[in-house]
């Protein structure tokens, strides 16, 4: 299958961009072909003895299915070479297993993203940059078709009465739907892809999103059981720094995961996964992620980690974390720790829970050790921007300080961004309760400073 593993490295114009029209034009991307692959698809559906398929091993179903389809092309009229004949088989075949002409996209490890705008319109994401491709659906209903056997797989709906909706893939990828009516011009659909292998620590220094020192401490912040807080912008790799910081969690303690489509991939084995439950179709029945963080409470973790506060539940989390459950983790949407800080606040006044704001902030203050920034720069690079500690209150304000921080300098002629990490100087608040727990960090490492040109 055609794959993305040549794309440049950078994002030109139209003309520029042909190297990826030559990739998936294929002879024959025409709407009388089109026609033909559905007509077949159909008549292979109307053939197939579904019920004895579904006693068959996997392998030997594709295999059934493949002689099958190649039958059908074989009584056709219409003349087609060997080559059209294989693309035709191997197209139906995605459909009837896959998820259409989204399988090539899928079988690229190199793609973090499948934005399907409208049927005739597909993005991709590769390298922090997004590009058109020439992939696309017959129409609105063969579209539809697919949204629909990607949620109902995880158990869920997608209807005029429920146009939203929230999936899954089984590699793991996050999946969401919108159709009409809400969808104006047609089905929307959005695929976050995680690779096939979670990234660690150790990669994220290689691809220069942090340095060994930066990661260092955050690996004694997490073994040390304080609370950290990561926050970021869409796409800015909160998720993928999360799965990279919880595989430092000893493998002897209990983890309760929280989500609202279930894609955190922890290395541990002693890990309870839950995730939200959306109404049924008389609209009861809905499970919020508040539910399961208090459901959690009575689940004996030894850490709680949520994919992504975003609501009232953050009460309950900063309730946990002040209560026992030290080194829980979490995710929040933030352009700055202060900014974090500031829809902290919020979220908790959503929870109707009377609370003055000084008594928030204490909640705060108390619960939260860390801040952890993670951005995304104009050439598609994800950085940490800031590892902030949280040090106490001073009357009603909450105090932090900067332990390190990434400066953008500038950018360089290829559009690279130019930068340093640096350490401010300051030797953290919570060193001491790192000594506690054994773990000793040189000085130096909190006075070096890192080029990246």
């Amino acid at each position: 299958m055609a794959t993305l593993m040549d794309l440049p490295a950078r994002q030109g114009d139209n003309r520029e961009a042909g190297w990826v029209n030559r990739l998936f034009t294929r002879e024959g991307s025409t709407p009388e072909y089109q026609e033909l692959k559905f007509l077949l698809h159909r008549k292979l559906l109307d053939r197939i003895n579904l019920e004895a398929l579904s006693s068959m091993a996997g392998d030997r179903v594709r295999a059934e299915i493949r002689v099958a389809v190649a039958k059908l092309v074989d009584e056709e009229k219409t003349p087609l070479s060997l080559v059209e004949k294989d693309r035709v088989i191997e197209e139906i075949l995605d459909e009837v297993f896959g998820l259409g002409p989204l399988e090539p996209l899928l079988q690229d490890p190199t793609i973090s993203d499948i934005l399907v705008t409208t049927p005739k319109l597909v993005y991709v994401e590769r390298a922090g940059k997004l590009y058109r491709t020439p992939v696309e659906f017959k129409d609105d209903a063969h579209l539809l078709r697919i949204i629909e056997k990607i949620v109902s797989r995880v158990g869920r709906r997608v209807d005029e009465s429920s146009p939203l909706v929230d999936a899954r893939l089984p590699d793991g990828s996050r999946v969401n739907a919108a159709i009409p009516p809400v969808a104006v011009d047609g089905p929307l659909l959005s695929i976050r892809r995680f690779g096939r292998h979670g990234m660690k620590g150790e990669d994220l220094v290689t691809k220069l999103s942090l340095t060994e020192g930066m990661l260092e401490l955050l690996k004694s912040c997490v073994k040390a059981r304080l609370n950290i807080l990561i926050s970021g912008g869409t796409g800015a790799g909160k998720t993928t720094l999360l799965n990279a910081l919880s595989s430092y969690i000893p493998e002897d303690e209990r983890i309760v995961t929280i989500e609202d489509a279930a894609e955190l991939r922890l290395q541990q084995t002693h890990v309870a996964r839950m995730e939200t439950r959306p109404a049924n179709v008389e609209g009861v029945g809905a499970i919020h992620i508040r539910q399961l963080v208090i459901n959690a409470l009575r689940m004996r973790p030894d850490r709680i980690i949520v994919g992504e506060v975003r609501a009232e539940e953050a009460l309950d989390m900063l309730q946990a974390m002040n209560t026992g459950h030290d080194g829980s983790l979490t995710t929040i949407h933030a352009n700055t720790p202060r900014d974090a800080l500031g829809r902290l606040e919020v979220m908790v006044g959503m929870a109707n829970a009377n609370m003055g704001i000084r008594s928030v902030r204490q909640q705060i203050a108390a619960a939260v050790n860390v801040f952890v920034q993670i951005s995304r720069f104009s050439d598609g690079t994800r950085r940490v921007t800031h590892i902030t500690e949280v040090v106490g209150m001073e009357q009603d304000i909450i105090t932090l300080q900067d332990i390190f921080l990434f400066e953008k300098t500038g950018i360089s002629e290829t559009g690279r961004v130019l930068g340093r990490f640096r350490a401010t100087g300051i030797r953290p608040k919570f060193y001491e309760r790192l000594k506690a727990a054994g773990i000793t960090l040189p000085q130096q490492m909190f006075q070096t400073v890192v080029e990246i040109n």
